[in-house]
This record gives structure tokens, sequence and C-alpha cells, in this order.
């Protein structure tokens, strides 16, 4: 029995140490070090597009039409702001169509590399599950209400990290998969009667000056 807990305590402490950020740090330099392959890259497109339109109502339909066009999906919706998500694949030909909507006043696109960041979630992910593994075969040895707890709580911890570092691999995977494009509308300024007055008499004076 004595020996069942100093062999508990030690793999414990070593499950505790192996799974701190300092070690998940430290393996992950070594891991990123290796040379990726171009199609290993995990890399997030956005793009900022502002246009002008006629009828922004109507303009936001369209753009709802174009992201299924392209294989993707609405993600948020407004009469002059619209968040739209396309295969990654496809974004130029998707900004192409956009445009076509009005007047292009405005395009941004950015590419984050999240390589790193995603190796990283990877090598912590390995570590939780290996030593959560660890855990349950200790937790078949332990004889006392008071080492089953504490195995059970290590037990939890690594549960929530794992699952944490799965939501956040997955969410990489899916904005790897999916670019997204902002599409903010500006309604074209429609003239006044005087500017409509003003427009008849530019015309009426560009007339006379073709005629002479």
């Amino acid at each position: 029995m004595p020996y069942l807990r100093h062999a508990f305590m030690l793999i414990l402490a070593l499950s505790t140490a192996c799974t701190s950020q300092k070690a998940a740090y430290q393996m992950s330099d070594t891991m990123i070090a290796r040379p990726q392959q171009e199609d290993d890259r995990k890399i997030l497109y956005n793009a900022d597009l502002t246009l002008t339109v006629e009828t922004p109502d109507s303009t936001s339909s369209y753009i709802q039409a174009i992201a299924k066009r392209y294989g993707g999906y609405v993600n948020e919706t407004g009469t002059y702001r619209s968040i739209i998500r396309v295969e990654s694949q496809l974004l130029d030909a998707a900004i192409d169509d956009i445009s076509q909507l009005g007047r292009l006043d405005r395009k941004s696109i950015r590419g984050q590399d999240v390589t790193e960041t995603y190796l990283d979630y990877q090598i912590r992910l390995d570590n939780a599950q290996q030593a959560r593994g660890r855990y349950l075969d200790l937790l078949d040895q332990a004889a006392t209400v008071d080492e089953i707890l504490k195995v059970e709580k290590e037990l939890e911890r690594l549960n929530e990290t794992i699952d944490l570092l799965k939501g956040k691999m997955n969410r990489i995977d899916h904005l790897d998969t999916y670019a997204t494009i902002t599409i903010n509308l500006r309604e074209r300024q429609k003239p006044g009667i005087l500017g409509y007055i003003g427009i008849g008499l530019y015309r009426g004076v560009r007339w006379l000056f073709v005629r002479g």
C-alpha cells in the first residue's frame, strides 16, 4: 500500500509537469522546426469590400445567393453590412461576382498563417490525451477514496483541456476551409431637385458646344 501511494504521487507530479504550458511550448518549438508541406499550412483568408449600390436591400439578397453559389453560407446579414463565407479556393471568383453588384470603392484581402498555432494545439492535445491515459491506468490502481478523488480531479481537468483544444483546432480547420468576406454597402446618393436642374443645364450646355 505505501508503494502504491508513492507511485501515485510520483505519477501525479510527472503528469502535471508534462501537461504544463511550459512543457507544451518547449515541445512545440521542436515540432514546428520540421519543414511543412504547402498543403499542410493553415491560412485563414479575410476579405473586406466596400460597394456603392443603388438598392442595398436587394444587393444583400444577391450576396446571399453568391455565398451559396461558391459552396459557403451567410454568417451575418443586414441592409448595409453582410458577412459571408465561401470555399477558400473560390475566394477570388466570389469577390469578382460581388464586385459586379455595384461600384467597388475598396477591397482588401488578408491571409493569416496560423500553422504554428495549430501545431502547438496538436502537441498540447497529444500531451493531454497521453496524460489522461496514464491517469485512467492509475485510477484502476487507486486503493483509497483520497487517491480516487485526486485522480478523478486530474481527469476532469484534462478532459476540459482536451475539449478546449479540440474546439480551437476545429475552428481553425473550418476557417481554413471557408474564407470570410465582409461586405459594406453604401447607397448611391440621388440628386435632389436642384441637382436634377444642374444636370439638365450641364447637358444643355454640352449639347450646344457639341453642335457648335
